[in-house]
This record gives structure tokens, C-alpha cells and sequence, in this order.
């Protein structure tokens, strides 16, 4: 047998994609290690045992470790403040802010100004009226500029440009980073280039020795130029600041924004179809698993809610969802803000898929099970029961709205 030592392209591409299903399988198995800053960091997925069957489990109560009370005894983890008293340039970040907060592309993009900033610049995150977002500090924002007003609502890309010319003479930051994406970073950042007369560097997913490398060829072929004033970069074009904290201190601007004569009429949302919406993009997704009994009710309740339909693996095997439709490390992971679970246990690769969203609501007859231990609301009792008083809730709401609008 030979004793050369052969290279898996594939396996490296995915120990490289922190999106990829079996990206965590390819990771070097590590339970602590000490942060860049001195904190010590654990690998939640490091912890468990191996019960009687042979089968790992994860004990999330506490008692593995010492009991209940040492959980709830637990001090949150402080991070260390990083502060820029004086920056010397500023790095403007322009996310896309969906729903009112920061999705994992904008964190990768800050992560990315933190690379170019260093220890003398500061990030300035600029976004466009109101938010939901309350982990600006976390996330890396060293100065938040909230433009507000009127102008900026709806589909304005016009007048935003003339919001971030204002930026550029009040701050002249070094580098502009906007998300190269479909919910409106890669457009604006495309407009705000010709209003400059810059030459943006765009599907960047990369920045390194001075160069930026983007994708070109439909995807095949990586181009690399000088590091560009205004960059648009892809997702996980960095990894997202997670050992600081920063200060989020507020901004204003100086001078007024000149108001643009607008071209464009915004009729406002249309209404999509929730079936047709990607599981990674949905905001509201309604999940079931072995313990739904009904599907036929289940479909129902998720048409009635107008919520996208997920399933748990064993839920897609048995034929009851498609495969497009499972949720987990093994199927799509989402970023919903509200996920509603019927009858998932909490298997270890679907609470990893569903660890990025926001509200998760589980319905289940097990009180003891590990969804039950995840979600934020629960609901114990017979599911049929509980989507049948559900689907009753909203139609008594939607009748008297109607009323109340007639």
C-alpha cells in the first residue's frame, strides 16, 4: 500500500464552509480552548455521555454537571470591552438589516471591517430606520449612525445613496462594505459606486495581503485586485467578531441629506406564496415530527398561520414532507424568527439547524424532551388538539378585524 499522503479537495471545501452540513463533522474534535483575548471558550457539542445503549446524550438540565441549581447559579460569560477612543479612519458597514436585525451575512461583513480596521479604526455601522437589533455591541459596532425618516422607508434606494454621500463627507471612511445580496445590499452598494465614480470590488469572499478575491466565471473562477474603497462582499467573507464586546456608540450627521426627486413608485410587499419561500430565507416556519398524527391538519394550521412548512428528519424518511423541507445539521439550517415545532423531540443535529432563530415555540406531549428544554414557549399537550384551538384563535381574530375594518 502507498504511503503517499492524498489530499480530499472536498473535505477541505467543506472543513472551509461553516454553512455545509457536515462542516461541524470536519472540525478537529476540541472541548476548551483559551480566545484570542483570554477567554476561555467551550464546545457545547464536546459535552455528553454515553448511555446504556451505547447512544451519546447530552444532559441540558444541569444535572450532568452538578444539578439544576449550578445552571441557573451560572454567570454569564462578560467579554472584554474593546474601545477606540480616537479612531484614526473609520470602516463603514452598510447591512441589510432584514426583519429589523442583523442576519449572518451582516455579522460576517463586520467581521470582515474588523480585519481592515485593526487596532486604530473604528466600525461604523450605518443603517436606515428603525431596528429591532440589541446586540450591536456583540456583533462588533464600535459607532451606530441610525438615519431615520420617512425617506428612507419602503423601497428608497435613491434617497439612501444620498443618506451614505452624506456619510462619506462627514466621516470619508477608509472602506465601504455592503452585503453583495439580494435583500438590497448588492443593488445599493452598486448605486452608491456610480455615485462615487469608485470601481467596486464585488462576490468578494475574501480579503487578504492587500488583494480582494471575488467570484467570477458564474462561480468557477476567483479573481483577485487591490483591496477596492468599496467592497461588496459575499457570505462568509469573514468569520463574525465573537470574543469582544464593543462600545455601539451613537452618532449623528453634521448636515442635512439633500432629498432626491424619486423615480421610483414603491406599491409596497407582495404577497408570496409561504410554500414557495426557501427554508433558509423564512422568517416564520412551522415544523413537525413523529409526533404529528394529522398531517392533514398540520397543513392546515401552517396555511392558516401563513406560515413555510418544515419537518424533522424522521418526518421527511416516513414520506410525509419533502426533503427540501427537513430542518437540521443534515437538511437546511434556518434563521426564522419565529419557529414553531409540533412533536420534535429535539434530536442534537436538528437543534443545531434551528440555532439562529429567534422564538422557538414547541408543542409537545414530553415535558421532559430536549426541544421542550430549547424553546422559549411551550405548550404541553395533544397536538391535534392544540392546532384545532389554534386554527379557531386566528379565524376568531381575522373575523373581527374584519368587522372591526367594515
Amino acid at each position: 500500500m502507498s504511503d503517499i499522503i492524498r489530499r480530499d479537495p472536498r473535505a477541505e471545501w467543506i472543513a472551509r464552509n461553516r454553512l455545509h452540513p457536515l462542516h461541524a463533522a470536519m472540525q478537529p474534535v476540541q472541548h476548551s480552548w483559551m480566545g484570542p483575548n483570554g477567554v476561555i471558550r467551550k464546545n457545547p457539542h464536546g459535552i455528553g455521555f454515553i448511555g446504556p445503549n451505547g447512544i451519546k446524550r447530552i444532559d441540558r438540565s444541569g444535572a450532568q454537571q452538578g444539578g439544576a441549581s449550578k445552571r441557573s447559579a451560572a454567570v454569564e460569560v462578560q467579554l472584554p470591552l474593546h474601545q477606540v477612543p480616537q479612531p484614526a479612519f473609520y470602516i463603514c458597514v452598510v447591512p441589510d438589516m432584514v426583519g429589523g436585525r442583523l442576519s449572518s451575512h451582516d455579522r460576517d461583513l463586520l467581521g470582515l471591517a474588523h480585519q481592515l480596521a485593526g487596532k486604530d479604526g473604528a466600525v461604523l455601522a450605518v443603517v436606515f430606520g428603525e431596528h429591532k437589533e440589541n446586540a450591536f455591541a456583540t456583533a462588533g459596532v464600535d459607532r451606530l449612525l441610525v438615519l431615520e425618516g420617512d425617506e428612507f422607508s419602503g423601497y428608497a434606494p435613491e434617497q439612501r445613496v444620498q443618506g451614505l454621500r452624506a456619510v462619506d463627507n462627514q466621516f470619508s471612511p477608509r472602506h465601504w462594505l455592503l452585503p453583495d445580496s439580494r435583500s438590497g445590499g448588492g443593488e445599493l452598494g452598486r448605486r452608491f459606486a456610480a455615485a462615487l465614480g469608485e470601481r467596486p470590488a464585488t462576490r468578494v469572499w475574501q480579503v487578504k495581503d492587500q488583494a480582494c478575491i471575488g467570484r467570477a466565471g458564474a462561480g468557477l473562477q476567483d479573481l483577485a485586485r487591490p483591496v477596492a474603497r468599496l467592497i461588496l462582499a459575499a457570505v462568509e467573507c469573514a468569520e463574525p467578531v465573537s470574543e469582544t464586546r464593543h462600545e455601539a456608540l451613537p452618532v449623528e450627521l453634521s448636515t442635512t441629506i439633500a432629498r432626491s426627486l424619486s423615480r421610483i413608485e414603491d406599491l409596497g410587499a407582495v404577497a408570496v406564496d409561504p410554500a414557495a419561500i426557501p427554508m433558509a430565507e423564512a422568517e416564520f416556519i412551522f415544523s413537525g415530527g413523529n409526533g404529528v398524527k394529522d398531517w392533514g391538519l398540520f397543513h392546515r394550521t401552517a396555511e392558516a398561520l401563513g406560515a413555510t412548512e418544515g419537518a424533522s428528519r424522521v418526518a421527511v424518511d416516513d414520506g410525509f414532507m419533502a426533503r427540501d423541507r427537513q430542518v437540521g445539521a443534515s437538511g437546511t439550517w434556518v434563521t426564522a424568527r419565529v419557529y414553531v415545532a409540533v412533536g420534535i423531540s429535539g434530536a442534537i443535529q436538528h437543534l443545531q439547524g434551528i440555532g439562529a432563530c429567534d422564538k422557538v415555540v414547541a408543542i409537545n406531549l414530553d415535558p421532559g424532551c430536549d426541544m421542550i428544554k430549547r424553546a422559549d414557549l411551550s405548550v404541553i399537550g395533544e397536538s391535534a388538539e392544540i392546532l384545532q384551538a389554534l386554527i379557531a384563535a386566528v379565524e376568531a381574530y381575522r373575523n373581527e378585524a374584519r368587522r372591526d375594518a367594515a
